[in-house]
């Protein structure tokens, strides 16, 4: 097994655009041709659009794009613009009149990092397309959906961390996986090999790491409202030959990579998502898929936090003497 760039896995374009002064952006994953997607949601704070299209349910057996971004509900238009420039481009389901591209799109809460009166929007999302096709600008860091991110917020924002987003992949024989992982979590972020704390929960003098899980421990009181700005999102990407119900399923095992690395995971106040796409007809095991999935995607974490550079008041792990 070795690493490859997330950008080598073909059929995959992959575009990002933010605005840095507002602190928010979006990331948009777009395959042409169609991609079958799986979806698992663990968080009980999503926001989200076109989400039924995943459920192994209903008809659609390939979508077009997935969007990531931040702007939580508000930011949901991003994906119109996405569909603009597709159905400019002949990309979508037939429909005798058009092509309509199926986009779906996921959301975290970033409105309390710079400016919480802009949203990712209909031009952010066509220009986030736009660059996927004429110039592909995928990085680890502070960028699209990862622009406003951050971590350890259980005490508010004074005691936070930034954060972004992150990628990584494999590649076994003819087998590539790779996820793309937004980390906006509610509570801390562990490098998953070792079990040592890397980001999240600050002391109030920011001189060293606190545990979440220990406060949450000090009090059985009730909290009413913990949205201060949470959601982890990520696209697990293969070119293993999946239909929706496996990749449903793989969708699910890799939100054990979600559980090995970030602490606590899940909350009420996260809307913590994966999606897994299927983009080539490599034939693999669905379990090693499943196991590989969670693997790139505490990797993917990792990555997010130690790319991150620190913003908007809020230090990054690598500016951080602990």
């Amino acid at each position: 097994m070795r690493e490859i760039p997330i950008t080598s896995i073909q059929s995959v374009r992959i575009g990002q655009t933010e605005n840095l002064k507002a602190g928010t952006g979006c990331t948009v994953v777009i395959c042409e041709n169609g991609m079958a997607a799986g979806l698992d949601v663990r968080g009980g704070g999503p926001a989200s659009r076109e989400s039924q299209l995943l459920n192994p349910l209903t008809a659609a057996h390939q979508i077009h794009a997935i969007v990531l971004a931040g702007g939580s509900a508000f930011g949901l238009g991003a994906a119109n613009g996405v569909m603009q420039y597709l159905e400019e481009h002949g990309i979508g389901y037939d429909v005798g009149v058009t092509k309509v591209p199926l986009v779906v799109q996921s959301d975290l809460f970033d409105l309390t990092v710079g400016d919480a009166f802009v949203r990712p929007d209909s031009a952010m999302g066509y220009e986030a397309a736009r660059r996927a096709f004429e110039s592909p600008n995928y990085q680890d860091g502070g960028y699209g959906a990862g622009c406003g991110a951050t971590v350890g917020k259980i005490c508010g924002m004074e005691t936070c961390m930034k954060s972004g987003i992150g990628s990584y992949a494999v590649e076994i024989g003819e087998l590539q996986i790779g996820a793309i992982v937004a980390v906006n979590a509610l509570g801390d972020v562990f490098d998953w090999k070792s079990g040592k704390q890397i980001a999240g929960l600050l002391t109030e003098d920011h001189s060293a790491l606190r545990s979440t899980a220990d406060h949450m421990k000090a009090s059985i009181q009730v909290i009413d409202n913990r949205f201060t700005a949470n959601t982890t999102l990520a696209v697990v990407i293969t070119n293993a030959q999946f239909i929706k119900p496996q990749l449903c399923k793989i969708a699910g095992m890799a939100h054990n990579g979600y559980a090995r690395a970030i602490r606590p995971v899940h909350t009420s106040a996260d809307g913590d998502s994966i999606y897994t796409v299927s983009v080539g007809t490599v034939q693999a095991d669905q379990d090693l898929v499943g196991t590989l999935a969670a693997e790139v995607v505490s990797e993917a974490i990792k990555k997010a936090i130690l790319s991150a550079e620190s913003a908007y008041g809020f230090p990054a792990a690598k500016d951080l003497t602990l």
